[in-house]
């Protein structure tokens, strides 16, 4: 059981780095295209909120 737990720990982690990088490079990337400075918090929030809500959905509903 305790490496079940160690990979979870790890999943988790990838999730929100995936998440964080992904939508934070999205939003990064409408910023630069559009001459705006607001799209890459946008994309930051929208990538933690995403990456915690399927943690959630994968680990939180035992």
């Amino acid at each position: 059981m305790a490496v079940k737990d160690e990979g979870a720990a790890w999943s988790i982690f990838g999730y929100l780095l995936s998440g964080l990088l992904f939508w934070g490079g999205a939003g990064w990337l409408m910023d630069h295209w559009l001459k705006t400075h607001f799209f890459l918090l946008g994309g930051l929030v929208l990538g933690a909120g995403a990456a915690i809500y399927l943690v959630w959905l994968r680990f939180g509903r035992e």
